[in-house]
């Protein structure tokens, strides 16, 4: 958000609300949906159904010339999201809805580590205190030797990882292509990477299953579109803090609907990694350098 954008911190922090209300009901349909579709399977379909909102855009796509630069840095970040998603898909399948929401909070911390080490960003005593506290936070839900860490939460934790790169790597491509064309070639090309790993294990889906799915796609979209609109209006350091509710509302989700009871474990956890994000974007923001961490919304499917 530039300088000279009126600020609207009151309607951003609203925008910010429905951005979390949509990411919700997203990780809601994919637990409602269950594990009978295989998890690339379901990844697959949410992306093949969600291309019908680039319809608008497909004759400014097919004008683009891209370089073979561009190209590869499309195909990388598309590979390495559809990793990320059917890694999301399956973590959802095996573990509660509150620990999928926390464990997600870790992949602006990943960017923050993957700015230090592939962008040359300075990565300052207090921004490493507050990935410490991120990792603490991490390790607090799983609380590895006082229970068992199940494959789901693995995944969550690599899912991060992979996110992170996927972001960073939009960071790269925004500087050199426009967000509209970002934002279609990856929802192609996750799609294609993905094809193969869904025929593999294909499973026929009723219409009830291809409804959610399509559900999950309507809501995703929306999210990213809110957010978006919650940027435009008030600085990241104000929304990033909002981005906290959708734990609770998670956790409240899980317990009504899916049976998972509060764990209080997990809710202090997101909270520490959530704060530690807050930090680091707040110190960014003061230090009036170019924001790379990003919301913790920013990384979602």
């Amino acid at each position: 958000m530039s300088e000279s954008t009126p600020q609207r911190p009151l309607m951003g922090i609203f925008w910010m609300l429905v951005t979390g209300v949509c990411f919700v009901a997203v990780t809601a349909l994919v637990k409602h949906t269950g594990d009978r579709i295989p998890a690339q399977q379901a990844a697959f379909i949410r992306y093949a159904l969600g291309l019908v909102f680039l319809v608008p855009m497909i004759r400014s796509l097919m004008a683009v010339r891209l370089s073979g630069r561009l190209w590869g840095l499309f195909l990388l970040r598309g590979t390495s999201h559809a990793f990320g998603v059917m890694l999301w898909f399956f973590a959802m399948t095996r573990i509660p809805i509150a620990e999928v929401t926390a464990m997600n909070y870790l992949a602006p911390v990943y960017v923050t580590i993957g700015a230090a080490l592939f962008l040359g960003e300075r990565l300052a005593a207090r921004r490493i205190l507050a990935v410490g506290a991120a990792l603490l936070g991490a390790l607090i839900i799983l609380r590895p030797g006082f229970r068992e860490v199940d494959e789901g939460h693995i995944a969550m934790l690599i899912a991060g990882v992979v996110f992170g790169g996927s972001y960073l790597l939009a960071k790269v491509l925004s500087g050199e292509a426009n967000a509209g064309l970002v934002v279609a070639m990856l929802s192609v090309v996750v799609t294609i990477v993905l094809a193969p790993f869904a025929w593999a294990v294909w499973v026929t889906p009723t219409w009830v299953e291809l409804g959610l799915l399509f559900c999950v796609a309507i809501f995703a979209t929306a999210g990213h579109y809110t957010m978006t609109l919650a940027f435009s209006m008030a600085p990241v350091t104000v929304t990033q803090p909002v981005t906290f509710l959708q734990l609770v509302w998670a956790a409240l989700l899980g317990l009504a609907f899916f049976g998972e009871p509060i764990d209080g474990f997990v809710v202090l956890g997101g909270l520490v990694i959530l704060g530690a994000v807050s930090f680091i974007t707040w110190r960014e923001a003061v230090l009036r350098r170019r924001i790379v961490t990003p919301p913790a919304p920013a990384t979602k499917v």
